[in-house]
């Protein structure tokens, strides 16, 4: 992904103000698309992590344990199952 700067890079000139040095400046349209195409791309890559999310998610829960004893046989099969906070669930 690029930073903030590269999709300014090839914008920038030099400018003057009065009685100063040198500053980089960026017109105001060139800002409003690299605004535009950061958007884009964050968008894009919003969409290939969503996939591999979703990939990932499908994949683990093929494989993933339905109980307790499954992934570990020192828990019995049928044990109780309490509430961490009892005054709450009551």
């Amino acid at each position: 992904m690029k930073s903030a700067a590269e999709y300014l890079a090839s914008n920038v000139f030099e400018a003057r103000r009065p009685r100063r040095e040198l500053q980089p400046v960026v017109a105001y349209a060139d800002a409003v698309q690299a605004v535009e195409q950061a958007l884009a791309d964050a968008e894009k890559y919003k969409y290939l992590l969503m996939r591999a999310l979703r990939r990932h998610a499908d994949e683990s829960r093929a494989i993933a344990p339905t109980r307790l004893a499954d992934i570990s046989p020192s828990f019995p099969a049928e044990a109780p199952v309490l509430p961490l906070y009892p005054a709450l669930a009551a």
